[in-house]
C-alpha cells in the first residue's frame, strides 16, 4: 500500500530534494529554525528587496502582500522580515536573469527555508508569504521580472 503523505510532507521531500542530508533540515524544522538549503538543483531563488515587493503590492501588510504575490507570481515566495522576499523560480534561472532589480541564487547558493507549514508572518522568522501548494510549482521569472519592474516605477513615480 503506497505511503499517504500530508501536503506539508511532500513539500518537505521536495524541498530538501537537494540535500545530501534531509535528516538536518528536518532536525532545523523540527526546533523551529530555518533550514539552510542549496539552490540550484530543484530551484534557483530570486532575491527581491522588500521595499520592492510593497511598492508593486501598495501595501506592506502581509495578508495583501501575500495575496498581490500568489496572485501574479504563482509560485512558492518565502519572506526573511525586515529585509527580502524570496521567489523559488526554475533551476537555470539565474543564468538567464537579466533584471537589475534583484539577483538569483543559483547552483552553489544557499537559503534560509522555513517549515513547510510556517505561514504566519512573524517579525523575525523567516515565513512562506505564499506556500509550496503544489511540488514542482515555481514562480515564472517572466512574473517576477514584471513584479519587480513595476515595484521599482511606483517607487520612481513613473507606474503606467
Amino acid at each position: 500500500m503506497p505511503e499517504v503523505l500530508h501536503p506539508t510532507d511532500r513539500a518537505a521531500r521536495w524541498l530538501t530534494s537537494s540535500s545530501t542530508d534531509p535528516a538536518i533540515a528536518h532536525e532545523a524544522w523540527y526546533d523551529d529554525r530555518p533550514a539552510m538549503l542549496r539552490t540550484g538543483g530543484t530551484y534557483d531563488a530570486v532575491r527581491m528587496p522588500l521595499t520592492l515587493v510593497h511598492a508593486a503590492a501598495e501595501s506592506s501588510a502581509p495578508d495583501l502582500v501575500a495575496a498581490v504575490l500568489a496572485e501574479v507570481l504563482a509560485g512558492p515566495v518565502v519572506c526573511h522580515p525586515g529585509a527580502w522576499y524570496y521567489a523559488l523560480v526554475p533551476p537555470g534561472t539565474c543564468e538567464t536573469w537579466r533584471a537589475a532589480e534583484a539577483v538569483v541564487r543559483g547552483r552553489g547558493g544557499w537559503l534560509g527555508i522555513p517549515r513547510p507549514d510556517r505561514t504566519e508572518p512573524t517579525p523575525v522568522t523567516p515565513y512562506w508569504a505564499v506556500p509550496v501548494v503544489r511540488v514542482g510549482q515555481l514562480c515564472a521569472p517572466d512574473a517576477v521580472a514584471e513584479l519587480l519592474r513595476v515595484g521599482r516605477a511606483r517607487l520612481e513615480g513613473t507606474a503606467r
